[in-house]
């Protein structure tokens, strides 16, 4: 379908150019959010009619975009959330849940402009951008931790989405020190069963 931009979108062009894109993308977005006209005889007279208010109203939305970027852009957001060892998170950060966190922390943001290609899964730092206007782009960091105690830790250049193999290798150098008579005593003893019943052939109740 070819429509008449009302604002630049991204890399289709800017306000009054003409551009061909997917009926799917034109009916579902643009034309229902005005940022575009069907093209057409009337609406490109229409256009030309108003266009110069519309580019007014696309400075003013860019102006206010601006300074709102300007507080917002580097900002970082704490989200405490619970994760395993390795820092999956047992479910997950969305748009959403990132855009309510903004809010609760006094900026003004919408869901939508959110550039989040998939949820967070993992604890660490995740640089996010938000588009604010189609040209005003910034980026928060989202500090995703198990608590405030360790997105600080993080914040400082630690790295928490992994397991802390200390304990492991402690016990791995405690078996190498142990003799050949230690080790297969030990194995022994873990391989002890108890004695099946003689009558009923069932192990014993614990």
């Amino acid at each position: 379908m070819k429509v008449i931009l009302l604002e630049r979108i991204g890399r289709l062009g800017g306000i009054g150019d003409e551009v061909n894109v997917k009926d799917g993308f034109a009916r579902n977005f643009l034309l229902p959010q005005a940022k575009a006209l069907r093209a057409s005889d009337a609406n490109r007279a229409k256009f030309e009619a108003n266009r110069q208010t519309i580019e007014a109203r696309n400075a003013e939305r860019r102006s206010e975009a601006e300074k709102i970027g300007d507080l917002l852009d580097g900002k970082t957001i704490v989200m405490v959330r619970q994760a395993g060892e390795t820092g999956q998170l047992y479910g997950s950060v969305s748009a959403r849940d990132i855009a309510e966190a903004l809010v609760a922390d006094g900026e003004k943001v919408e869901r939508n402009q959110i550039d989040l290609g998939a949820p967070i899964k993992t604890v660490g730092l995740h640089v996010i951008p938000i588009t604010l206007h189609a040209e005003v782009s910034v980026s928060v960091t989202i500090n995703v931790a198990r608590s405030t105690d360790e997105a600080e830790r993080q914040a400082k250049g630690e790295n928490l989405a992994r397991k802390d193999y200390n304990d492991e290798e402690e016990a791995f150098v405690s078996l190498a020190d142990m003799d050949e008579d230690e080790y297969q005593a030990g194995e022994a003893a873990d391989g002890e069963e108890e004695p099946a019943d003689q009558e009923t052939g069932e192990e014993p109740a614990a």
